[in-house]
């Protein structure tokens, strides 16, 4: 079903060479057996897609690692588990946290609603700092709601592109907010927004 651990040897090291057509050759060659696996694991579609891209782009940052793994295909199932059971774990954080709302009316104080009310305004001139590019993909995603592959087409750049843009955004804009001592509450949306 796939090759032998010494051809995906071999195409690791010429992907810590820079080599993309091995690259392109391994993600053929696993992406399929990664979705079914994820897929099965998640039993959510669009959530499998970003779990493979995930994966593949995490072994592309990594390539100049590559020559050190012995074992390819097991790294990178390694990697697919790790993004499933964190996916399921917040999740499960998540559904925990909507059924304690809606539960409890959440009671603001005057000055938590003050500090909510900073809070959007630093991540508002954050996100006006951001490159044009970077802006514009941050607002479909956060604000429109839409996924990586699908922001990734409608502006005609690579998954991996938006995915890399999207982190060094959301990176910009936690490092504003701790520069204002701001980490806490952010850390806190960050965890209700999953």
């Amino acid at each position: 079903m796939h090759d032998s651990p010494r051809n995906d040897k071999e195409l690791f090291t010429l992907i810590s060479e820079g080599d993309e057509t091995a690259f392109r050759q391994l993600f053929h060659l696993y992406a399929p057996q990664f979705r079914a696996m994820a897929l099965h694991l998640t039993k959510t579609a669009s959530v499998t897609e970003d779990i493979v891209q995930e994966t593949f782009l995490r072994l592309w940052i990594s390539r100049d690692k590559l020559r050190e793994i012995e074992q390819p295909r097991s790294w990178l199932m390694r990697i697919v588990f790790y993004q499933c059971f964190t996916f399921l774990r917040k999740r499960n954080v998540h559904d925990k946290a909507i059924a304690n709302l809606s539960v409890v009316e959440p009671a603001f104080t005057l000055d938590e609603d003050m500090a909510y009310a900073a809070m959007k305004e630093q991540v508002g001139i954050a996100i006006q700092q951001l490159p044009p590019q970077a802006k514009r993909i941050y607002l479909l995603s956060r604000e429109q709601g839409l996924k990586i592959p699908e922001i990734a087409s409608q502006l005609g750049l690579s998954p991996n592109t938006v995915k890399n843009a999207l982190v060094r955004s959301l990176h910009a804009i936690r490092q504003h907010l701790e520069q204002l001592g701001m980490l806490l509450p952010a850390f806190m949306l960050w965890l209700l927004r999953i």
